[in-house]
Parts: C-alpha cells; sequence; structure tokens
C-alpha cells in the first residue's frame, strides 16, 4: 500500500460535504501526494470505490452514517483488513466515532492526521443478520423517536425530530419489556420496564452526548448502559445527566461490559438504531464485538 496515493471517497448528496471543504482537504492530501476524489451516488458506486482502490490510502470524508455504510460494505466483502489503515475525514452533524478517537474535528486537520497518524486496530459490533455498528447501537426510546422522526421528515423537515421526540414519550408509555444479557449474564431481567438499552464502542451519540461514558474503540468489549428512568421525573433527570455524561450514577441505570450482549423483548417490540441506521420492529437481537477488524489512522 502506498502511503503517498490516496483515494478520498465523499458521498456526493451529502449536504456537509461543501466543494470549498471537500477542495481544502483534496489540497492537504495532496501535499503529500497524489489524490483521486470519488464522489459517490450509490451504495454501489461506494463498494466499487472502497474495493478498486489498488493499493491506494482510503480517505473516507463523512459523518457516522458515511462510515457506517462503507465498513458494512467492507465487512459483508470481508475486506476490513484487506483495505489496509482508513483516513477518516469528519464531514457529518455529530461526528461521534471521529470524537472517540480524538480525531480533529476541522476536516483539514483531520487531513494531516490521515498524512501523518499511525494505524490503531479498531472493533465492530455484529448483529445476528450481519450488520455492524461502528460507533454505538441503541434500543428503546431513542431509537423510537428516531424512527418516527424519519416519517415525519418529508413534511415537517427539521421539527420532525422534537415532534419525533415528543411522540416517542407519548406512544412509550412506561417503557420498554426488554431482558439484557451480557456474556450470559443478566443486567435486565425483563420484568422493570426499560427507558434505553446503549451499547458503545464508542461513548457518544449525537453530537457528543456521552451515551457510554468512557467507552474505549480499541479495547475489544462492548459497553452497556441500561436505564430503567421511566416516570417523567426520572426520564428528565435521565437526560439532564446524560448530557453531563452522570447519568451512569443514578440508581436507576445500571452498566456493564462484555463481549456479547443479547437483548430480548419479554413484550411487545423494540427498533434498534446503529449509528443513525434504524431497524424495523424486532423482538430479538444477539450483538457481539469482533477485536481488531478494521484500522483507522489516529494521531
Amino acid at each position: 500500500m502506498s502511503s503517498n496515493e490516496y483515494l478520498a471517497v465523499v458521498n456526493a448528496g451529502a449536504g456537509s460535504a461543501r466543494p470549498d471543504v471537500v477542495e481544502a482537504v483534496v489540497g492537504e492530501l495532496g501535499r503529500s501526494g497524489d489524490v483521486e476524489l470519488r464522489r459517490t451516488g450509490s451504495l454501489d458506486d461506494l463498494r466499487a470505490a472502497l474495493l478498486g482502490a489498488d493499493g491506494r490510502r482510503l480517505v473516507v470524508m463523512g459523518g457516522d452514517g458515511s462510515l457506517h455504510a462503507a465498513l458494512q460494505l467492507l465487512w459483508d466483502a470481508g475486506a476490513t483488513r484487506a483495505v489496509g489503515p482508513l483516513g477518516i475525514v469528519p464531514l457529518g452533524t455529530g461526528n461521534d466515532l471521529a470524537r472517540s478517537l480524538r480525531l480533529p474535528l476541522d476536516p483539514v486537520a483531520a487531513a494531516r492526521v490521515v498524512t501523518t497518524g499511525h494505524p490503531r486496530g479498531l472493533e465492530l459490533l455484529v448483529d445476528s443478520q450481519d450488520r455492524i455498528t461502528v460507533n454505538t447501537v441503541h434500543a428503546g426510546i431513542g431509537a423510537s423517536a428516531t424512527a418516527k422522526a424519519q416519517r415525519l421528515k418529508k413534511g415537517l423537515g427539521a421539527a420532525a425530530y422534537p415532534v419525533g421526540a415528543a411522540w416517542a414519550g407519548v406512544s412509550a408509555g412506561k417503557g420498554f419489556r426488554l431482558r439484557v444479557e451480557v456474556d450470559g449474564q443478566v443486567v435486565a431481567p425483563g420484568q422493570e420496564p426499560v427507558l434505553m438499552v446503549g451499547i458503545g464502542i464508542g461513548g457518544t451519540i449525537g453530537g457528543g452526548a456521552p451515551l457510554v461514558p468512557g467507552a474505549d474503540p480499541h479495547d475489544g468489549v462492548a459497553d452497556v448502559v441500561v436505564s430503567t428512568s421511566t416516570g417523567p421525573l426520572a426520564r428528565l433527570g435521565f437526560a439532564v445527566g446524560l448530557r453531563r455524561g452522570v447519568h451512569v450514577e443514578r440508581q436507576d441505570v445500571t452498566t456493564a461490559a462484555g463481549k456479547v450482549v443479547e437483548i430480548t423483548a419479554e413484550s411487545g417490540t423494540f427498533r434498534l438504531n446503529s449509528d443513525g441506521e434504524v431497524t424495523g420492529p424486532q423482538t430479538r437481537e444477539r450483538f457481539e464485538m469482533h477485536a481488531d477488524v478494521w484500522h483507522v489512522l489516529c494521531p
């Protein structure tokens, strides 16, 4: 693999990928080698770009959703390690994995890390349907709110997200009857309603909210947070604590860590939000941590 030849990949339809920013990133990469910029318009385009680097350093320009799409395609192709260490230039709204990796959020500074950084091994969380998570996956009220917002977005635009959150808060009622096991040990038996279950590789969601404080994307284990903060005041307290990362100190929040996490609905269904992608309703899911299966250039 050539360290001074780069294939920079960016989603042509991403509103955050402004031409001036992309040009500045390419210019910074070009200070140390030859750069080809590939604008992708579909998953087929992205797959062709990722698997056609021909020994050049791959640089993914985008947010958590872009990284999720890229790693899913590489995982499906069995090529997460074969493509070599990836460069990441955060161009998303939240950029939560970049935050966990302590990458610069300034795109040009991040491009500089691509040319000077060192490869570090990262983990992936893989569910029973071979869907991957690169940062966090959560079940409960947050996933339900996102699902509702996505359905409302066409008509309401940005207002869809607070409306979706309000709807989820009402429709969730007293919470979700979820049984949670980590490495075979019961963390939540499913008898007490759950507000949210968070599983983290990286620690934050939504542009810095520390859902899973202290999660380390290099340690090979999944960090789990289970909240039973289902009453009105408890929900408010959990939300306030979440913004500061102190929610894990609450008596109605349990934490655990392990390599296998299982979530089972004792009644009803739940959705999952993995790196911003929301699943349909389901009743059971199993997640397994795969350590050191891809590499990223870090400071």
